[in-house]
């Protein structure tokens, strides 16, 4: 997922537009149990017309759930695992390792009878920080956040002050009160709180630019955004270049941040089944690339193999009553690229003929969550439901995972850190899975679901420690079960979401759609 802050980014889709729409750690070991089953007790009773037509409706769910299993899953990772092996040690976008896992899963759905694609797309790829920060004799390295506001051709020339450390360094307007920060670059530690955030605090303070320092265990910044630009210029260093900044505080400095470009080519996955309704078509993603630094098996081995073994079980040439169109999206940690390419290439008609987007990244986080997106926004938290249709697609995962499996779930917002962002801009209503990136599990989750408080959902997310390793695998099969049950389920019928005989009526309405663009940089 990609790491558009140090804990979550805001969305920017325009709520009233979409309104148009609507009336929505313990590491585990070798013994981890395995994945869930569904149960074979009888339900209550019906009246027979009705028990009929739910058995009906549910029988090719039940049958995906009960053929896609965790361990054939996990087959997949292996594999994933070894191609980094054999990659420089990861399979980020443009690199061998990603275009070996482009083959892979390709291959793969081929054999499984489906129609392939492999498109390519070009996109500007951020290379290294290409800015300065002088202060002094001295000249440090310093790069410039995505959607951040640009540094005047001259530079920013004021004196240096950094906001003192502790556990939220930043993220409260009352970390600026211990100094004067007026006309000032303010540095500040990375951790605890968005970068947009910071830099919102540092500007209200009086600081005329802000330069974030690398955390020691956080992951290289090139591609992280601020979510929502500042008012002020938001420049980035090191970890130890933030740390021989500290003695430096009251000196003259000139920060000119900015990060050198290249354009670059990679290909996102699309299969689809080749039966079923091509105008209501079910669509379901999860993006294949990792960060440069590791093999990104929890991010998102899980979610691409996850889906596979799904996709693999269903099979190309099943008996659907609605397309299902697979996609594995590349360059998602450089900013949802390989999505909004796709999503960008899509004419008016095509855009109406996909009923729903599925999403699925990180789904088998160490000490896992099971979070499932806020499709409703009944938590009233971030950046508001998603389109018409979004809020039955969280009930009808969130529901699988406590009525089939009893485990208790939780929302998480559209923060547009992943995937289904193209597509909710769009008017699509979309939904997925997550167990958590780097947010720290709360006292409460962990009596909820298990694990250490305290401790990041994902300890080694954007780490080179995010191996084979680095999954709960019980977590990845119960949340494998929940991709079945909802893609079985919608490739029947789509009438929850859709709410038509047609199943045309409210995608119509998405033509009348209008949200606001935002651009996106690194991911969850």
């Amino acid at each position: 997922m990609r790491s558009t802050s140090s804990w979550a980014r805001s969305s920017t889709v325009t709520l009233a537009a979409l309104a148009l729409t609507s009336t929505a750690f313990m590491v585990p070991t070798e013994a981890t149990p395995a994945p869930d089953r569904v149960s074979k007790s009888s339900s209550k009773t019906a009246k027979p017309g009705k028990a009929k037509h739910a058995k009906k409706k549910d029988k090719l769910a039940k049958k995906l759930v009960r053929k896609s299993d965790g361990a054939d899953a996990y087959r997949h990772l292996r594999a994933f695992q070894r191609i980094a092996d054999r990659n420089d040690g990861n399979r980020a976008a443009g690199t061998p390792g990603y275009e070996a896992s482009v083959d892979y899963v390709a291959r793969k759905l081929r054999r499984a009878g489906y129609k392939v694609r492999i498109p390519e797309f070009s996109y500007d790829e951020r290379i290294r920080p290409d800015g300065t920060l002088s202060v002094g004799d001295l000249t440090f390295a310093l790069g410039l956040l995505q959607e951040s506001t640009p540094a005047p051709t001259e530079g920013v020339t004021a004196e240096l002050a950094v906001v003192p450390e502790d556990d939220t360094t930043g993220c409260e307007a009352t970390d600026f009160e211990s100094s004067d920060y007026t006309g000032k670059i303010a540095v500040i530690r990375r951790g605890a709180c968005t970068f947009q955030s910071k830099a919102t605090n540092a500007a209200d303070a009086g600081a005329v630019a802000a330069v974030i320092a690398n955390s020691a265990t956080g992951s290289d910044m090139i591609n992280s955004t601020l979510g929502e630009s500042a008012s002020i210029p938001v420049g980035y260093v090191n970890f130890e270049d933030g740390n021989a900044l500290t003695p430096l505080v009251g000196q003259g400095a000139t920060a000119k941040p900015s990060v050198e470009i290249r354009t670059s080519t990679t290909r996102n996955v699309i299969a689809q089944t080749r039966k079923g309704r091509t105008d209501n078509i079910v669509m379901s993603g999860a993006h294949l690339d990792s960060v440069p630094v590791g093999p990104g098996i929890n991010d998102n081995g899980t979610g691409s193999a996850g889906q596979l073994e799904v996709a693999l079980e269903l099979g190309g040439r099943a008996n659907v009553k609605n397309a299902v169109r697979f996609a594995w999206w590349g360059a998602e940690e450089l900013g949802l690229l390989g999505a909004e390419d796709y999503v960008a290439g899509l004419s008016p008609r095509q855009r109406l003929n996909i009923a729903l987007y599925l999403n699925f990244d990180m789904i088998g986080s160490p000490n896992a969550a099971y979070f499932v997106y806020d499709g409703d926004d009944s938590d009233a938290e971030g950046a508001g439901a998603g389109p018409y249709g979004s809020a039955q697609i969280e009930s009808l995962l969130a529901g699988f995972l406590e009525d089939k499996r009893g485990v208790p779930t939780r929302g998480t917002d559209f923060s547009g850190r992943s995937d289904y962002g193209p597509f909710i801009e769009i008017g699509i209503p979309a939904g997925g899975l997550f167990t958590g990136a780097e947010g720290i599990k709360t006292e409460k989750e962990a009596a909820l679901w298990g694990g250490e408080a305290g401790v990041a959902y994902d300890p080694c997310y954007h780490a080179t420690c995010d191996n084979l390793g680095n999954v709960d695998n019980r977590a990845f099969g119960r949340n494998i079960d929940a991709i079945a049950w909802s893609v079985g389920t919608y490739a029947w019928s789509t009438k929850t979401v859709t709410r038509g005989p047609s199943d045309r009526s409210n995608r119509s309405a998405r033509s009348a759609v209008h949200v606001a663009s935002h651009s996106h940089g690194s991911k969850r």
